[in-house]
C-alpha cells in the first residue's frame, strides 16, 4: 500500500464539517479513510453514519474515544464501563476494528498515579473480552505528560505496553500519536516492542508547535509547522512492521475557523510532502 493510500483524516481535524460534508469532501479529494468521534456520530445517528460511510466508499479506521477508567467510586466505575461497552458496539456498527482509549486522569484529591493505572488495567480486563466478541481491538493511547493529572495517567509507550501486555494482543494494544511521544527518547524502542508483540493498533500524526495555547488541548499543529520529524517516526513504525492507516488528528482553533474542505486539502498536501 502506498503512503497516500494509507492516509486517513481524523474527523477532529475538520470538525467544522458535518458528517455528510466530510463524506463529500473526502470523495472530492480522493480520501478513502476516516477516523470518527463518538459525539458527532451519536448526534447524526449511529446507523445513519454507518450507512453514510459505506455509501461514500469510506473505511472507518478508528473510533474515538473510550476510556476514562480511573474513578475510585464503584458506581462511577460501573457507569464508565457501561459507556465503554456502548463504544465497542458503536465501533463494530461503524465497521472499524479499533476503539481508541484515553485512560483518564487522577480522581479529585488523589495523587496516586500507580493506583490509577491499576484501575485502568482492571477495566481492560473486563472490556477486552467484550471487545473481542464484537471484533474490536482496544488501542490504549499515550498522552503527553502535561495531561497526566486531568486526562491520561498513561504518559509513555512503556507504561501503555506494560498495561496492554497483561492481555492478548488481539484484545489490547496501543495507539501511537506523534504529538504525544515525540519528546521521548525511549519511544523508538517501545515502538519496536509494540510491533514485535503485534500491538500497534493505530498511528496518528500531529505536529508540536509553540507557544502552547491556554488550556493546551487545542495546540496540535499542522504537519510541517512544528518540531516533529514525521519521516523519522514513520520510519520507526515501518521498522516495527506497521503498514496500516496513518491518521492525521489535529486539535487547532485556527484550523477549525477555516473552511473545512480547504483544511482537508491542505492536510493531504502536507501529508504528501512529509511522506511521498
Amino acid at each position: 500500500m502506498t503512503a497516500l493510500a494509507r492516509f486517513s483524516i481524523n474527523q477532529m481535524t475538520v470538525k467544522q464539517l458535518s458528517l455528510p460534508e466530510l463524506a463529500a469532501a473526502c470523495g472530492a479529494s480522493g480520501v478513502t479513510q476516516v477516523g470518527l468521534w463518538r459525539a458527532p456520530v451519536q448526534k447524526y445517528g449511529l446507523r445513519a453514519t454507518a450507512k453514510l460511510m459505506r455509501d461514500a466508499g469510506l473505511t472507518v479506521t478508528t473510533l474515538c474515544r473510550g476510556g476514562f477508567f480511573t474513578a475510585i467510586e464503584p458506581r462511577a466505575r460501573a457507569v464508565a464501563l457501561a459507556d465503554n461497552r456502548r463504544a465497542v458496539e458503536e465501533a463494530a456498527t461503524l465497521g472499524t476494528d479499533t476503539l481508541v482509549l484515553v485512560s483518564g486522569g487522577l480522581p479529585a484529591g488523589s495523587r496516586d498515579l500507580p493506583g490509577a493505572r491499576e484501575r485502568v488495567a482492571d477495566a481492560l480486563a473486563e472490556l477486552g473480552p467484550y471487545a473481542e466478541r464484537h471484533g474490536v481491538r482496544l488501542a490504549l493511547e499515550v498522552l503527553h505528560p502535561m495531561y497526566a493529572a486531568d486526562r491520561c495517567v498513561v504518559s509513555t509507550l512503556a507504561q501503555a505496553l506494560d498495561l496492554a501486555e497483561r492481555f492478548p494482543a488481539h484484545q489490547v494494544g496501543v495507539a501511537v500519536d506523534t504529538y504525544h511521544i515525540w519528546w521521548d527518547d525511549q519511544a523508538p524502542a517501545q515502538i519496536a516492542r509494540a510491533g514485535a508483540g503485534g500491538r500497534i493498533h493505530a498511528f496518528q500524526l500531529a505536529d508540536w508547535i509553540t507557544p502552547l495555547p491556554e488550556g493546551v488541548l487545542n495546540g496540535r499543529g499542522q504537519i510541517g509547522d512544528g518540531a516533529i520529524d514525521m519521516r523519522a517516526w514513520r520510519g520507526h513504525m515501518e521498522a516495527a512492521g506497521y503498514t496500516g492507516p496513518i491518521e492525521v488528528e489535529l486539535f487547532n482553533e485556527e484550523l477549525w475557523a477555516r473552511d473545512g474542505r480547504e483544511v482537508l486539502a491542505e492536510t493531504l498536501k502536507r501529508f504528501r510532502g512529509a511522506f511521498l
